[in-house]
């Protein structure tokens, strides 16, 4: 039995320099669901307080609540099964993006592959969803959704999936305006050398903590 409360299918990168840097950048480590110290940036802890929780990752299914009648064990071997039959996917790299007044690490260049693996994990897994609660599609419907996507929240209980999935890596929760360019100054300072091309090789199931963090349960490498 899982003491998680909710569960998700991410890409977290795998040990190494980068997913070092995303822990640090954030303060906590998916990977082994630990705290971790953040550079010496000013605000930082308010500037990251949003992603934190979620580590450094990329949404792949975003987080549900098991349906009755499933289990941790099944949605396991789901993932196992959908692994074997989804391919990797490639990007040309990675780049720093603003999305609104919030940073991302995004793709560049080609990115169906790793629409096709977002939108098979959406998919194929989602016999293990529980339904949202009215007040969580009221919650996300208060935001500026389009008639697409209140029809995707609606049927897979998120609105950004398939045509309307951008992939990213959280870096900051909502900056104000007047410190964007300076938070965007102190975010390029800190970046390592960015993967390129950007390989999608593996996808982790992870699990929401007690604490309301999340932390990596199990990797699962793509060899469709």
């Amino acid at each position: 039995m899982s003491n998680h409360s909710r569960f998700a299918v991410y890409y977290a990168p795998p040990p190494g320099a980068f997913a070092d840097f995303g822990a640090h950048w954030l303060g906590w480590q998916v990977e082994g669901g630990r705290a971790v110290v953040q550079p010496a940036v000013p605000n930082i802890e308010a500037l990251t307080a949003a992603p934190r929780k979620y580590g450094f990752h990329g949404t792949l299914k975003p987080p549900f609540r098991l349906s009755d009648g499933m289990t941790l064990d099944g949605l396991r071997a789901a993932l196992a099964d959908l692994a074997i039959r989804v391919a990797p996917a490639q990007a040309d790299g990675l780049v720093l993006t603003r999305l609104g007044h919030w940073f991302a690490l995004t793709p560049t260049g080609d990115t169906m592959g790793i629409a096709q693996v977002a939108a098979a994990c959406v998919t194929e897994l989602d016999r293990f969803r529980a339904p949202a609660s009215e007040a969580e599609l009221d919650k996300r419907r208060k935001g500026d959704l389009t008639a697409a996507q209140v029809a995707y929240l609606t049927r897979w209980g998120y609105p950004y999936v398939f045509d309307q999935f951008r992939f990213h890596l959280t870096l900051t929760g909502k900056v104000p305006a007047d410190a964007i360019d300076g938070v965007e100054s102190q975010i390029r300072a800190c970046l390592p050398a960015l993967p390129k091309p950007f390989a999608l090789a593996e996808v982790c199931l992870c699990g929401e903590r007690t604490d309301g963090r999340f932390e990596v349960l199990h990797r699962y490498t793509l060899t469709g």
